[in-house]
């Protein structure tokens, strides 16, 4: 895994416009904004949810509005909260003027309700996807998947957190009043036109590095303040970012302890003081505020590969506790049992090659490019055959050309994975638990053991930069009986 910072580009830079507009607040005078949280209305036995994709505008510039698309809103969507057990069904109807798709990004679902290319929603069409919630408590998400425009609807703002709650989460002594001591932080980095549009114009650079923005969005706001009181805060990160790999910490550098990854909790808290999110990855950390002065504030920050680091949300500590909150709250710790799998259980191993320049070497001009084994996406091809209640070993190499170095970031739908080990060495303890996107630096190989579902149908692996994935980066699987 090269170092951090060592894989800057000219041509990223080149292509990267610093913002010149003024911010509708001064930084850090806005609250930060907290999704609503949907619930669901109970009818027939099932769990229903009502989602509307449609176009807004936010004012997050002086004296300009900025188009977006929501999700019964003007910018993102609520939070659903779904619960093991529960049978679910999602009605989701499309307003916009082109066609979408909703994938639930995480879930375990059957192929029809997965939301991929497969699944499109014409405008003015509405669709359905219906399942039961049988995984563990964790934060997964929802965005669009409409084959190679992906990139540009989660830009406009299609995008949702989803919580699944079980039995596991009710019992842990940790923050649960969602937006007072639990919070969810969907971390997205845009550029914008002089007009305080977005500024979606992809360029060869953007296409080949994802592109990567000057302004950072928290819960689609910049720059935004949350006021807290002395107690354990618990923190939901989505990095929703089309392409940015982010590494988060605190101003004073603090430590923290993450508790869950994309999958769900950990079987133990993780101290740390820094964490690194691809585009798709979610992480649950916990941040002591107990001991903290009444007043004092800490910045989180974020930081990307090519070097921008920027304070995205100001955390100010009240002077008590708030009403959700207790004082001396201890960190748990265990958290959770995870049953290892044996490799031995696999009845095959796969090999996928992330490959930026194409077999051959001839590049994106040369019609190589951003390709997985050598080929583009085709939603008439199935890549790979995969027997249901199966499990497999996915052997993830991303390729070094020696010209163009650029991480990927790999996710697989419908399914939870394990990561067996990353160039050899069992991964950090902060990826040992559930996963379904995993980051290939340059030259990495990661192996990952994947328990397929009874589920039948077709799903999707690909690079989750999301420019990469509308290139092509994408490949097909099919469970079958």
């Amino acid at each position: 895994m090269p170092p951090w910072g060592l894989l800057l580009c000219f041509l990223a830079l080149a292509a990267y416009p610093l913002s010149a507009l003024e911010p509708v607040q001064k930084a850090f005078d806005q609250p930060l904004p907290i999704p609503p949280l949907m619930t669901g209305t109970r009818a027939g036995g099932e769990t229903i949810y009502e989602l509307t994709a449609k176009t807004g505008s936010r004012i997050l510039f002086q004296d300009t509005d900025t188009p977006t698309y929501g999700y019964n809103g003007e910018y993102l969507g609520p939070t659903l909260r779904l619960r093991r057990g529960d049978q679910v069904r999602i009605r989701v109807h499309n307003s916009l003027e082109e066609t979408t798709t909703v994938h639930w990004h995480g879930m375990e679902v059957p192929g029809p309700a997965d939301g991929g290319p497969h699944q499109g929603i014409r405008a003015g069409a509405g669709w359905e996807a219906r399942f039961t919630v049988d995984q563990p408590a964790a934060t997964l998400w929802y965005h669009p998947h409409p084959l190679g425009h992906t990139a540009r609807q989660v830009y406009m703002g299609l995008a949702g957190l989803i919580i699944i709650e079980d039995e596991t989460s009710d019992s842990l002594g940790i923050p649960k009043s969602y937006g007072s001591n639990d919070i969810p932080l969907v971390i997205q980095d845009r550029r914008f036109q002089a007009d305080g549009s977005f500024s979606y114009g992809v360029t060869m650079p953007d296409l080949m590095h994802g592109l990567v923005g000057d302004t950072y969005l928290v819960n689609g706001a910049i720059k935004p303040a949350l006021s807290v009181g002395k107690e354990l805060l618990r923190f939901r990160l989505l990095n929703g970012s089309n392409s940015s790999i982010y590494r988060f910490s605190f101003s004073d550098d603090s430590s923290f302890a993450q508790i869950a990854s994309d999958g769900g909790f950990l079987k133990q808290p993780v101290g740390m003081s820094t964490l690194i999110l691809s585009p798709g990855e979610r992480a649950e950390i916990l941040v002591d505020l107990q001991n903290r002065t009444a007043g004092e504030s800490l910045f989180l920050i974020t930081e990307t590969f090519q070097g921008f680091r920027d304070e995205v949300l100001k955390i100010v500590v009240e002077s008590e506790q708030s009403d959700s909150g207790k004082a001396g709250n201890p960190i748990p710790k265990r958290l959770t049992s995870i049953a290892k799998i044996p490799e031995a259980n696999a009845r095959k191993t796969r090999h996928f090659d992330l490959e930026t320049m194409g077999r051959g070497g001839m590049g994106m001009m040369g019609g190589g490019g951003l390709t997985i084994n050598g080929r583009k996406m085709d939603m008439r091809r199935i890549d790979a055959e995969v027997q249901a209640g199966s499990t497999e070993v996915w052997e993830l190499f991303n390729t070094p050309t020696g010209m163009m170095e650029i991480p990927h970031s790999f996710h697989l739908h419908g399914v939870q994975f394990q990561i067996l080990d990353i160039n050899g060495k069992a991964p950090p303890s902060g990826e040992s638990g559930w996963k379904d996107t995993v980051l290939l630096w340059p030259g990495d190989r990661v192996r990952i053991i994947i328990p397929f579902r009874e589920f039948p149908g077709i799903y999707m692996y690909h690079c989750h930069l999301l420019e990469h994935e509308d290139e092509g980066m994408m490949g097909q699987f099919e469970v079958v009986p």
